[in-house]
């Protein structure tokens, strides 16, 4: 019999990294894949990029609506428990042979728990990282305990996992997954993309991705500082939505104010992985806090500059310069980034989060991990002497 297997997916994000695993698990003889699409994927403020998945070829199996719009914490809370009341009932009916869940976005606490409950064994990809400056942190380790299987993106990530507690035969440095776009998918050409986007590429552009600060009770702390910064900086700008968080509204509407008020720039709601990799060929810098500026970027060898605390703690290239949330720091270190000397310092980097074929080692032990009890009963590593 094929085995079933739930992969939980909320945003644009996650997608994106989700794709290429998606694509291999659809084609694999001994998977029936089942696509669960759940928050910011089904709401039309946020692009209702379900849209995306079914037009890349794939089955939704279930749609959960869960997403409260109220651009608060407490609406963050909510949204919880209302996944958690929804998949309860879907994975009740489904009852998938494991649940596969990305990262760290707060919503994926629902699934881990209603799984957990409905002992399903869980498989989390790229646990181990660091965000500090963000409850995705948290999220992130509390999904590596409440996860059967895990596959990181790097050699630390896999040792920090390991150092949880979870014994070494269920952890697997993969590498990260969303970098496979760069060796299988199709990236567009920069005619492509100025007609996509009807932008011209010919001059310098800045891609500016930047979301709320979730750590800190002002979740748009730094946001004064950002965009003083980038409404002073030379070239245009290419602004994209930030995550459906706390705080988003209030980004939307700087973001929106800056492009307006500058007239050289253009905001997008939403960008299919494809054109997000490919006008990571064509831009000359990245300004922000995603962490594509830190994982995908450094395929590119693009300078990015990262601003404040979000990412603070996570594995970075040399292409990364780390700006304090002051329009002073971030506009040092744009200058810095557009400098020849440093663009010529970046030749010939690679990146640490990997190769690109991540999707065929994650689909190969996805569909290959021995389930049952043996997955499910996690056994405590022995204490060090003394410990």
């Amino acid at each position: 019999m094929k085995r079933k297997i739930a992969v939980v997916t909320t945003s644009r994000a996650d997608y994106s990294l989700l794709y290429w695993p998606l694509r291999d698990l659809a084609s694999h003889p001994d998977v029936d894949l089942k696509i669960v699409a759940l928050g910011p994927h089904l709401s039309p403020e946020f692009g209702c990029t379900v849209q995306e998945i079914e037009n890349d070829g794939f089955q939704v199996g279930a749609r959960i609506e869960c997403l409260i719009s109220s651009d608060s914490d407490v609406g963050m809370a909510k949204t919880i428990g209302v996944a958690t009341m929804s998949l309860a009932d879907c994975f009740g009916q489904m009852r998938p042979d494991l649940v596969v869940l990305p990262a760290d976005r707060y919503e994926m606490l629902a699934p881990a728990s209603v799984a957990l409950a409905l002992r399903i064994p869980v498989a989390h990809i790229e646990g181990g990282e660091i965000s500090e400056g963000a409850i995705d942190d948290a999220v992130r380790n509390a999904l590596t305990k409440l996860s059967h299987v895990h596959l990181t993106s790097t050699e630390s990530a896999r040792a920090r996992v390991i150092a949880m507690g979870e014994e070494d035969w269920r952890v697997h440095r993969t590498g990260a997954a969303a970098l496979d776009h760069l060796r299988r998918s199709p990236l567009l050409s920069r005619e492509q993309l100025e007609t996509r986007l009807t932008i011209d590429l010919s001059q310098p552009t800045a891609l500016v991705t930047y979301h709320p600060t979730t750590i800190a009770r002002d979740t748009t702390r730094e946001a004064d500082a950002m965009f003083s910064a980038i409404q002073s900086m030379p070239g245009q700008l290419l602004c994209c939505y930030p995550n459906a968080d706390a705080g988003s509204r209030g980004l939307i509407e700087r973001v929106e104010s800056c492009v307006r008020q500058r007239g050289d720039g253009k905001v997008i709601v939403n960008l299919d992985p494809i054109v997000y990799w490919s006008l990571l060929q064509y831009v000359d810098l990245l300004v922000g806090n995603s962490s594509s500026g830190i994982i995908e970027a450094a395929s590119f060898a693009l300078p990015v500059v990262n601003v404040g605390i979000r990412q603070r703690g996570r594995e970075r290239g040399r292409n990364v310069l780390d700006a304090e949330p002051t329009a002073a720091s971030i506009l040092d270190r744009i200058r810095t980034a557009r400098s020849t000397e440093f663009r010529r310092s970046l030749e010939g980097m690679e990146n640490l989060y990997g190769d690109g074929r991540a999707s065929e080692r994650i689909v190969a032990l996805l569909a290959s991990v021995p389930l049952g009890e043996e997955l499910l009963t996690k056994r405590a590593r022995a204490l060090e002497a003394g410990a």
